[in-house]
């Protein structure tokens, strides 16, 4: 793509700490701060809160799940796989319109998105790397999800 990959008519952008649905606690906050720094890093828009932002991104965990990919010959975990399901929602605080990216079709209210890591605890990773991995994985994904065209 040519020229900048996102609009001009979006200064700002509220993201607040993201919902969550699920049984495992703190996530929202380590998603949230994951999709902050991926604004700020690769985008040209501002945080900020509040009235004083053009737009707002929320998001709601709706599941986390980890499932076994393959076990040892005395049935222990050998690969894991993590996955989190959520539902992003971009929305324009000035006019009240629901922003959307052409990759994704967009149900009346939110975004469906998963992210997912694998990890194996034989060589060392664990659940927090592979949680790590999946949120840094779902910002791109999300942050990907504001550029332009909409």
């Amino acid at each position: 793509m040519v020229g900048n990959a996102y609009g001009p008519e979006v200064r700002t952008i509220e993201v607040p700490v993201f919902q969550n649905d699920s049984f495992r606690r703190g996530i929202e906050y380590q998603l949230t701060e994951a999709v902050q720094k991926e604004i700020q890093t690769r985008t040209p828009y501002r945080l900020a809160k509040g009235p004083g932002a053009d737009t707002r991104l929320t998001g709601r965990i709706v599941d986390i799940r980890k499932d076994v990919l393959g076990e040892t010959q005395f049935d222990d975990p050998r690969e894991l796989q993590l996955s989190l399901f959520i539902h992003v929602t971009w929305e324009d605080l000035r006019t009240g319109q629901l922003l959307a990216s052409q990759e994704v079709p967009i149900q009346p209210q939110a975004i469906p998105l998963v992210g997912q890591a694998e990890f194996a605890p034989e060589v060392g990773q664990s659940l927090a790397t592979a949680t790590q991995d999946a949120t840094e994985r779902l910002a791109r994904q999300i942050v990907n999800m504001l550029e332009t065209p909409w």
